[in-house]
């Protein structure tokens, strides 16, 4: 093992979870949804300390990994998830009340994040999250774009899409899109973009003030 593969190893390691956050993982692996690793969650919940989010919004809240994360140092914040599945979505209701998160502080949709997503207020949140149908990614970001305030920041992990982004041969279409969203956002005058190795990585995308 190379050094920076011990430093990755002891940087996944290294964070520590909520009970809850502990559960929520557990019921990833029994609904088969692959969660964010738990060095991508410390990174999740630093964000929104460090920016101080209040409004935040997650596009694909599987059982509530990301979710909870999201809201671990941000006691005063609102969440916006959005979830297709039903199963998914009352699952991560019980998650949520099982971490004492505030119902009133929770706004959990049950849809299609496209046509939710284009509902919600322009540059109205802090933090968004994109972790849905990877397919649609890049219409996600435009979206998302819009309804991030000027500041503002989007996260999308998987940003390796499983280490197929730096492997030339892999050419599926949410690999593609991917490395389209990589070089989009490297040369925009709008976007700072920073890519985190954590994990699977961890894309964020921080809106430059007009």
């Amino acid at each position: 093992m190379s050094r920076l593969e011990r430093n990755w190893q002891y940087a996944e390691q290294y964070p520590n979870e909520s009970d809850a956050q502990v559960s929520a993982r557990r019921y990833s692996i029994e609904f088969g949804i692959e969660p964010v690793s738990r060095a991508v969650a410390a990174q999740l919940s630093g964000i929104v300390a460090a920016t101080a989010a209040t409004a935040i919004c997650e596009l694909g809240t599987g059982v509530g990994v990301s979710g909870l994360a999201l809201m671990r140092y941000a006691p005063n914040a609102t969440l916006t998830s959005i979830e297709i599945d039903p199963e998914h979505m009352r699952q991560a209701r019980a998650i949520f009340a099982e971490a004492g998160v505030p119902g009133a502080q929770l706004r959990l949709i049950e849809g299609d994040a496209s046509q939710v997503v284009s509902r919600l207020n322009l540059g109205a949140y802090d933090t968004v999250l994109i972790d849905a149908d990877a397919s649609r990614l890049l219409e996600y970001v435009e979206q998302a774009l819009q309804i991030v305030r000027p500041g503002g920041t989007i996260l999308v992990p998987s940003a390796f899409a499983h280490g197929k982004v730096t492997d030339p041969a892999s050419r599926d279409e949410i690999t593609q899109n991917m490395r389209d969203l990589l070089a989009m956002v490297a040369d925009s005058p709008a976007i700072a973009p920073v890519l985190s190795p954590a994990g699977d990585g961890l894309l964020m995308l921080t809106r430059l003030k007009d």
